[in-house]
């Protein structure tokens, strides 16, 4: 029933969707260059031979898959790799990280005409979901083009399982559409199958694999320079509100530590400007880096709000807290502090992350802080404890190498559906 009127809401509310998307064109959240691609309309040809397409929700799960992408691209000789999301700061990352043999698309809005239009176009040979949200126009009509679906790295959050569990028809129908459900962790299949999804495994997340992150050595070494030796910690995908309460954070830290620089990197880079006037209105002097404004001796808040640089802040800073923890929901992926040595603080909000930060927490790599109030005092801790603080960043690093690995297990769970993809005429 739920189902049949979605379907029947998403056809008939056309115009709508065509207002929601305009005001979304006009705010900078779709890209006016590529915009046909959401309605289904591709914008470069279908390249020959077989196809896995690779649908991802945002920069999270884009860049999760990367390893997976590489290992396709080097196994499958014959694949290319069609990439969809819905972002444009995802879009802008996968033209940065994309190979020969991979390019990206933007996803077609969840409406059977754009939907339809996109599938025909592309025809790909199997469809690999990354995605934590399942858009049920793509998913029925992608299942009735007999084109295999996989779930990959599925994670199903205690707040989405409560929401599904009330529309039992609407899942088992939109989860029975794929054929295997690779969840991210037990927890999770466990789920999945609750809910009526069969052929779950949990062959291990592909979050743990990613390993560090790039590093341009050169702006790496010119902010060193610029920074010159003060105390600093970072923020990290911080979400709206957050900002304030780090500002809030530097302004009572500055009282015991004179020279501290404040180093915050917004989920979302668009809102830099938004989050500088927030801060300057507090009183605090602010730097831009989207502005190549540089980090003077009296700079205290430092906005990184560029794409694909996050590998070189992590690697300034030794103190990191993740955000949409605190006012957010579900939290960010904290083994990228991990896997770069730092030590973690989190706020209570951690539930789309709940095996990477317990197990952190756990092997003494992070702390859990139970709101904005209780951040100063765990950050000043740290910065005045070097050596607890290299201890528990060394904890954080050992952890994440103690996750890896799951990327072979993946490729072979993968491989059963390449195979008999590939047979495919």
């Amino acid at each position: 029933m739920m189902l049949s009127f979605y379907r029947m809401f998403t056809g008939l509310g056309a115009p709508l969707i065509a207002l929601y998307l305009s005001r979304r064109l006009k705010k900078g959240k779709e890209d006016p260059e590529r915009f046909t691609e959401r309605l289904g309309i591709a914008s470069i040809p279908r390249p020959d031979g077989k196809l896995v397409w690779i649908h991802a929700a945002s920069v999270g799960e884009a860049l999760s898959m990367l390893k997976v992408i590489e290992q396709i691209l080097q196994k499958y000789n014959g694949w290319s790799v069609l990439v969809t999301t819905g972002t444009v700061t995802s879009a802008k990352l996968m033209k940065d990280r994309l190979g020969e043999r991979a390019f990206h698309q933007y996803v077609p809005v969840d409406r059977v005409k754009y939907v339809r239009r996109f599938l025909e176009h592309w025809q790909p040979n199997l469809g690999i979901w990354a995605e934590s949200e399942f858009w049920p126009n793509m998913v029925i009509e992608t299942k009735a083009s007999a084109i295999p679906m996989i779930v990959l790295n599925g994670r199903m959050s205690a707040r989405s399982f409560a929401r599904w569990k009330k529309y039992p028809g609407m899942i088992w129908q939109i989860l029975n559409s794929f054929s295997a459900v690779l969840a991210g962790s037990d927890v999770d299949a466990e789920r999945f199958k609750e809910l009526g999804a069969k052929n779950v495994s949990a062959p291990g997340n592909l979050k743990y694999a990613a390993g560090p992150l790039p590093v341009d050595e050169a702006e790496l070494a010119k902010l060193k320079s610029e920074i010159s030796g003060r105390q600093l910690w970072l923020a990290i995908s911080t979400h709206p509100g957050e900002e304030a309460i780090v500002g809030k954070t530097h302004l009572e830290l500055e009282r015991s530590h004179k020279e501290l620089l404040s180093i915050i990197a917004p989920r979302h880079p668009e809102r830099g400007p938004e989050i500088a006037n927030q801060l300057k209105n507090m009183g605090l002097k602010v730097s831009l880096r989207s502005r190549g404004q540089a980090i003077e001796p009296d700079t205290q808040i430092y906005i990184a709000d560029t794409m694909g640089e996050l590998g070189i802040f992590y690697r300034l800073a030794k103190i990191s807290f993740v955000g949409k923890s605190l006012l957010g929901n579900g939290g960010q992926n904290p083994l990228e502090a991990a896997w770069l040595e730092n030590a973690i603080i989190l706020g209570p909000n951690m539930e789309n992350f709940e095996d990477i930060s317990s197990a952190l927490i756990k092997s003494g790599g992070a702390i859990q802080i139970k709101n904005g109030d209780e951040l100063a005092g765990t950050v000043s801790g740290l910065l005045d404890s070097p050596d607890e603080t290299k201890k528990m960043a060394a904890c954080s690093l050992n952890e994440a190498r103690s996750m890896a690995g799951s990327i072979e297990k993946i490729m072979l769970a993968l491989e059963p559906f390449f195979t008999k993809a590939g047979e495919r005429p």
